[in-house]
Parts: structure tokens; sequence; C-alpha cells
């Protein structure tokens, strides 16, 4: 006979206040036995991950999500992600040099944006949080592009229409909100409903998912079947914050409750991220309503480079999952299968170091803006008083630069 429905179960009887008890999931920091539990709990991802490409690269099926995929695609994949990750151990560095502000680490979630990032058409929209640099290289925007945004001196160099990606979100989920509004438009315009339609696709962590903006995004997004695929990618952390603290169920699984429904893939599986990603897609554009997608992944490096991951994390997790490498996975797949040889990697390593030189010298060299910068792009159409208080400012501003020059204070 099964065990009683989990909702109808009586409530626990509570402890003997006298017993020693573990700290409740609410209480300021959890044991090290509650963490460990915790990942161990969900370190496979469970019986409903989608999995195409194992760890010790062998390609498995899957009967509803399976993928016809050829070997120069499979290359080009593999080629992403060392790119991205090379641009992005770059960045890290480069921050750590003081080039950069902050630097917001990709490092082991290379799988789950390139995936999601090829399975996007070039009329798909792409909202993301602010760690989506795989994304972006997917939607034509170079890494130099990006500087900017880290080095505080602009908030991203690209057309968010020209690219289909719209700029960094830095406020926790408000991207969502965004990404909702822009698919109902795509709904009300018509643009939706056959294999020509268009698509949006809104990117998040698992700590997202308790913001507000979040859960009201699905609410609007299923209420109106918005073409909207929302992506979480569930890296097991929100900041210091471990995934029992989010969630009393998986995060997939949220979907139901709003009407749509929801996938957990394997997110360090870049072959299982774009057969899934292809497919919600398919839905959406075809007006088929929401669908969510929990790439189930693994933040490799710190939350940012303001963050240490090492006070709250312990070390054999991290060398746990770096067993599971989404690269390694890809490169273990093609010479197993002969599909690639040497001269291909050495060409591929080569290519990542130029792009890193290139990128180092674009944010050494990197302009520091005029003062007048922050009166730019401010309104569509420039007011007469804000022309007015640039002018005043910006004499004000001459002044010091004369008194300076004559060498007083």
């Amino acid at each position: 006979m099964s065990s009683p429905d989990f909702w109808t179960q009586p409530p626990a009887t509570p402890p003997d206040a006298s017993s020693e008890v573990a700290p409740a999931a609410t209480a300021a920091r959890p044991t090290a036995e509650q963490v460990i539990a915790g990942l161990r709990a969900t370190t496979e991802g469970g019986a409903d991950l989608v999995q195409l490409l194992t760890p010790e690269g062998e390609r498995v099926h899957h009967p509803e999500f399976d993928i016809d995929i050829s070997a120069e695609e499979i290359r080009g994949l593999y080629r992403d992600m060392v790119l991205v990750r090379r641009a992005d151990r770059e960045g890290n560095a480069l921050q750590r040099q003081g080039q950069l502000g902050i630097w917001v680490p990709l490092l082991g979630q290379e799988a789950a944006q390139i995936g999601a990032g090829r399975a996007l058409r070039p009329t798909d929209m792409a909202f993301p949080s602010y760690r989506e640099h795989g994304v972006a290289w997917c939607r034509g925007i170079d890494p130099t592009e990006m500087m900017g945004v880290w080095r505080g001196t602009d908030h991203g160099s690209w057309d968010p229409q020209e690219k289909r990606f719209h700029p960094y979100t830095i406020v926790i989920g408000n991207q969502c909100l965004n990404a909702a509004g822009y698919a109902m438009g795509q709904k009300f315009e018509g643009k939706v409903g056959d294999d020509d339609g268009e698509a949006t696709i809104c990117f998040f962590g698992d700590g997202a998912t308790s913001q507000g903006d979040v859960h009201e995004a699905m609410v609007w997004g299923a209420v109106y079947d918005a073409p909207l695929v929302f992506y979480c990618q569930n890296n097991q952390w929100a900041i210091s914050e471990p995934l029992e603290r989010q969630t009393r169920v998986p995060l997939y699984q949220r979907a139901l409750g709003y009407g749509f429904r929801g996938i957990r893939v394997d997110g360090n599986d870049v072959l299982a991220c774009l057969a899934v990603s292809r497919w919600a897609l398919g839905e959406a554009r075809h007006g088929n309503g929401p669908v969510l997608i929990e790439a189930f992944t693994y933040r490799m490096d710190s939350h940012t480079t303001s963050d240490d991951a090492t006070r709250y994390r312990h070390s054999d997790e991290l060398e746990a999952w770096k067993l599971k490498d989404p690269i390694e996975r890809v490169r273990v797949y093609l010479i197993k299968q002969q599909l690639a040889d040497q001269d291909f990697f050495d060409g591929v390593q080569a290519e990542a170091d130029e792009l890193a030189a290139r990128l180092r010298d674009y944010t050494m060299n990197l302009p520091d803006p005029g003062p007048e910068r922050i009166f730019s792009n401010v309104y569509a159409e420039e007011p007469a008083t804000l022309r007015s208080q640039r002018e005043e400012y910006l004499a004000y501003l001459s002044g010091f630069a004369d008194t300076t020059a004559g060498g007083g204070h």
C-alpha cells in the first residue's frame, strides 16, 4: 500500500525543548551536516533529470528530449564553451588586477548558457540577469562590449533590439517581469502561433525564485499564455544560501502551481540544455504558453569577485562537481567517437588565448568617460532643463581645470 498523501499527513510532534536538535532552515546559519545533507539529496538531479551526455562522455538517449546533431555542431558547442570560459577567467583576472570594479563569473555554467543560447532564433528575445556572458556570446555580443558594465563606464554598449539581448539586470528577478511584458506584447501583436513565431526567454538563478518579481512574471505569463521560457540556472547557491533555504520542492515542480510545465535538465550537459531549450522555445512560439526549465548545474567560483565562497562551502563539494565539468565531457565524447583530433583542440585553445589577449588589451585601454556622460541617454528627447543642468555643471568643472593648470588650490 502506498504511503499517505503528503498533504494529509498529521503535523510532526514538536521536539522536546531540552533535546538537542539541528537548527531550523530559518536559523541564522545552517550546520555543516545540514549543508552536506542537502547537497547529497540533490546532487544527481533526481529521476526526472534530462541528460543526453553523461559526465563520462557517454551519449545516452531520452524518450522525449532527444536530439539529432552533427559532429560539426558538437565541435561548435565545444568551441563556444572553451572561448566563453577563457573570456570569463580573463574577466576575473582583470578585476583582481584593478581593471574592473567587479566581475560575475560563470565558471561551471557554460553548458547551461551555451545550450540555451544556441537554441534561440534570430527573432527571439533574451532577458539576462548579470551572469549570462555565454548567452551574450551566442547573440553575437563580443566580450569587449560587456567590459564597460563591470568597469562602471556604461550599461553595456550593444543594441538590445539588434542583438535581441536585453541589457544586464542587476536587480534580482526584475528581468522576469520585463520578459513577461515583452512576451505578452509578442502575443498581442500576433507574433506567435506557427513555426515562424517569436519567443522570449528570461534567465535567473535559484536565489531569484524567492523574489516576488519572478512569481508575478509567472502569473502574468501563465494567464496570458505568453510565449515565454523561464530558464532557471540552479547553481545550488544563492550567494551563501544553499538551495534548501529557497524551496521545499524541486524548483521545476513549481511550474505546476502556475499551470504550465516544468522540466529539470542536466545543466552541465550542453546537448540536453540545447534539446530542452529548443523544445520549450518551440512550445512558446506556437502559442502553447510558458515553460519553466531548471538547469541543474553548479557555480564553480564565488558569486562575484567580492564574495569568498570558502567561508560557506566545503571543498569536497567543489571537487565532486569538477568531475561533472561541462566542457570535459564534450571533449571526451569527441575523442571517443573520433570526431576531433589534437589539431582541433589546439586550434580552439589558441583561439581562446587570442580572445583573452584581445579582451585584456581592450580593457586596459578603455577610456574613462567624460563628466558629460552622466547626462547622456537619460531621455529619448533631451529636455531644456537637462541641457541647462549639463551646461551649468560643465562650466563649474571647467573652473577647476583652469585653477589646477595655474597651480592653485
